[in-house]
């Protein structure tokens, strides 16, 4: 329908053009047709009674003069004798109104030449023509014809409304036949072709419909029958392979992971359970749009929820959230192409400020992360995050309700108490627990008033994972000196009573493709896009957060600028910062200080076309990133603490062209797995300066090699690798756990 609107209107655009500019010109022909009719009776009336006029002008005679203009005056020919001022002496026809002086009687008694002109004279369109009246040494006065011209409008308007409809016949007739061709030639072929492709997918061998236009739809069916068999063939080949390779060394894809699960755990059903979700939707004017929350977890754990399907419970926190799921908060995702469902829990204002802004993320993220922010132990938020760990249960346990030993995955510090609420309802459950933070030592962790329930409800999963063994081993160093607990140290566990907890490292990372298909955009339209022209383009993604050393990350630019002043308008830093928790008195402070520190550096070492940083304080889609990321000749991860970062194993993601240097922060998990990267301290600002010229100083031969080993290492150790790694640990672990037990009832 859109389309035959869209040609229908095309149609009537181009006909009223062609028919508008005929008509314009026809109307122009026509009206200077008639003003030449018109100027050429004025003159021959005017130059005729002249010569009559003239002699009793010379005499002086008004009688006479009246008695010559009123054998040729009529009602629609007026004639008038003005004198050698400009004063009117005689009209005829008697009567009739003529203003006593005009500008072509003045021009003409001034030029002593005849004068004509168009003027509305009594509300009517008026002809004049002037001649003067003269002696060979005087000018006596001015002979005026005045010719009715009303019918030149009145011309015009009807040749305006023969065109119109003339356009009007033009555009129904034309309207009909083109929605005739349309239905006939295109909408009903195509309806078939569709309904044959659904056939396709579904593995019925139809052949192509026949009544379709060859030369329009042949190519088509052709190729979309050759896309539907080689779609076929591909999909048994991945999963046969991925079958073949489940025991042994291979790359994991999407297909492995999901005949892994099947295989595995006998089509149990996956839960996962996080506080970010992985879409939301948000108001913006008066549309609802789809936006991806600037987040690790939703990077990593998207790609897994789309193999395995299964449902993720998540916080609704989009305006228009509730506007978009059914009665029981449920949607599935991907909107286009549904695999799993997003279960939204809806918080109060009270419930999100406690839990969310106030004891995780005011109280365990600064606690965790040890980057000198005091973290802030309020009981209130406390209560909150307990009732809000406790809703999620309950939404948990609504959408387990008819499955038998459900799969859990739970993700972050936001959900610490839930393995246990989840174990108390149903110990049939295998539940793991991804802490996806760092975890500090226990002297640090210490301070937190409630670590000893913290620590119950996370050791009530059958495994723990962490992104590095050594916060493993702080996490059982915790427990240890904490809680009465027997830690099982040649297999990584906790024992409490008869359960294992099994306490495992899992570096995280990203999917092979960081989106579905790349846009076409060149590193010109980069540029172009943000007025800049440079030679050389750095890059850094973040959420604004203290922990990703921002402020640090701009001086140490200005120190590179000062140091190696030749780089100045060569080399622009593009920072893409997405606003997070801005609720947050402390991150209120640091979007202040980044926006200080930004001009700071910019006024001092920019000059005046060209600034240093470009500052992107809003939220992108991963599509808007992507141009950012491929044609960046440095990504600058300059973390004071984190547990893996994603952001560097997403720029090494998408650098198919093996170029590009990434310079990474020593304190991130990504640096024990990223090894060619130029790895610096943050706090040291000279180091990063120094590897920012390292960066861009590097040959070509050197990006080449560092950047394709650090591809294959992220390509092989990918987010499936880890689902896969994590999930085979859960099954393994309920199995190692229930051996003790089956031995003891044995002897019993």
């Amino acid at each position: 329908m859109k389309v035959t609107i869209r040609l229908l209107s095309a149609i009537w655009i181009c006909a009223l053009l062609v028919v508008g500019a005929f008509g314009f010109f026809q109307v122009r022909e026509e009206r200077r047709r008639s003003l030449d009719d018109l100027e050429r009776r004025a003159s021959l009336l005017g130059e005729g009674l002249k010569e009559s006029v003239e002699p009793a002008a010379r005499r002086g005679s008004t009688a006479g003069i009246a008695r010559v203009l009123k054998k040729f005056a009529r009602p629609e020919r007026r004639i008038a004798v003005y004198d050698a001022f400009g004063s009117l002496t005689t009209m005829a026809p008697s009567g009739q109104a003529v203003p006593p002086s005009l500008p072509e009687i003045t021009d003409a008694l001034t030029r002593s030449t005849p004068m004509q002109g168009l003027r509305n004279i009594d509300e009517a369109k008026t002809y004049i023509y002037a001649t003067p009246l003269a002696t060979q040494d005087r000018t006596l006065g001015v002979l005026a014809v005045f010719l009715d011209a009303s019918h030149l409008d009145h011309a015009e308007a009807s040749l305006w409304q023969y065109n119109a409809i003339r356009f009007a016949a033009l555009a129904v007739v034309l309207s009909t036949i083109t929605v005739l061709v349309v239905r006939a030639s295109i909408s009903r072929p195509l309806s078939e072709i569709v309904g044959w492709a659904k056939a396709l997918k579904t593995g019925k061998p139809l052949p192509p419909p026949d009544g379709a236009d060859a030369e329009v739809f042949g190519p088509l069916a052709v190729e979309v029958a050759g896309l539907a068999k080689s779609l076929y063939r591909a999909q048994a080949a991945v999963e046969q392979e991925a079958a073949l390779r489940l025991t042994g060394e291979a790359i994991w894809t999407e297909a492995r992971l999901k005949q892994f699960v099947r295989f595995r755990f006998d089509g149990h059903a996956l839960f996962m359970v996080s506080n970010r979700q992985p879409v939301s939707h948000a108001w913006k004017g008066q549309h609802i749009v789809l936006q991806t929350p600037a987040s690790g977890v939703v990077t990593a754990m998207e790609p897994v929820m789309r193999a395995c399907g299964g449902v993720w419970v998540a916080h609704g926190s989009g305006d228009a959230d509730q506007m978009t799921t059914d009665a029981n908060g449920r949607i599935g995702l991907p909107v286009d192409d549904p695999r799993y469902t997003l279960r939204r829990v809806w918080l109060s204002k009270e419930e999100e400020e406690g839990y969310y802004y106030g004891f995780a993320n005011e109280g365990l993220w600064p606690l965790c992360h040890v980057v000198h922010a005091r973290p802030t132990f309020r009981p209130d938020d406390w209560t909150q995050y307990r009732a809000v760990n406790a809703k999620f249960a309950e939404a948990l346990f609504e959408e387990m309700a008819e499955t038998t030993a459900p799969l859990v995955l739970v993700q972050d510090y936001h959900f610490a108490l839930l393995p246990a609420l989840i174990k108390a309802q149903r110990p049939d459950a295998r539940v793991a627990i991804f802490w996806h933070i760092p975890w500090p030592n226990f002297e640090a962790f210490g301070i937190c008033p409630w670590q000893d329930e913290i620590l119950r409800g996370m050791l009530a999963s059958d495994l723990i994972g962490f992104h590095t063994q050594y916060h493993c081993n702080n996490f059982l160093e915790t427990v240890e000196r904490t809680l009465e607990a027997r830690i099982d140290a040649e297999h990584f566990a906790v024992v409490r009573g008869e359960h294992h907890t099994y306490v495992q490292p899992f570096p995280i990372s990203v999917a092979p493709d960081f989106v579905d298909s790349a846009p076409p955009i060149t590193r010109e339209n980069v540029l172009a896009q943000l007025g800049i022209d440079a030679e050389f383009l750095g890059v850094g993604v973040e959420r604004v957060d203290y922990t990703k050393g921002l402020p640090e990350r701009f001086h140490a630019l200005q120190i590179f600028f000062e140091r190696y002043p030749e780089y100045r308008e060569r080399l622009v830093f593009v920072q893409v910062a997405a606003p997070s928790r801005s609720r947050i008195k402390r991150y209120q402070l640091l979007q202040t200080e980044l926006r200080a520190t930004i001009d700071e550096v910019n006024h001092a070492v920019g000059t005046r076309h060209w600034q240093p940083i470009i500052y992107l304080e809003r939220h992108l889609e991963r599509d808007d990133i992507w141009p950012f990321y491929r044609h960046a000749d440095f990504c600058l991860v300059s973390s004071l603490h984190d547990g893996m970062n994603l952001v560097a194993k997403e720029f090494v993601s998408v650098r198919e062209d093996e170029d590009g240097v990434l310079i990474l922060s020593r304190f991130t998990g990504a640096a024990r797995e990223l090894r060619d990267a130029l790895l610096v301290n943050p706090y040291d600002f000279n180091e990063t300066a120094e590897a920012i010229r390292t960066a861009i100083e590097m040959l070509p031969e050197e990006r080449t090699l560092r950047m394709a080993r650090m591809r294959r290492q992220v390509h092989e150790h990918n987010i499936y690798r880890w689902a896969g790694l994590l999930l085979g640990e859960l099954a393994r672990a309920r199995e190692l756990s229930a051996g003790p037990r089956l031995r003891a009832e044995r002897l019993g």
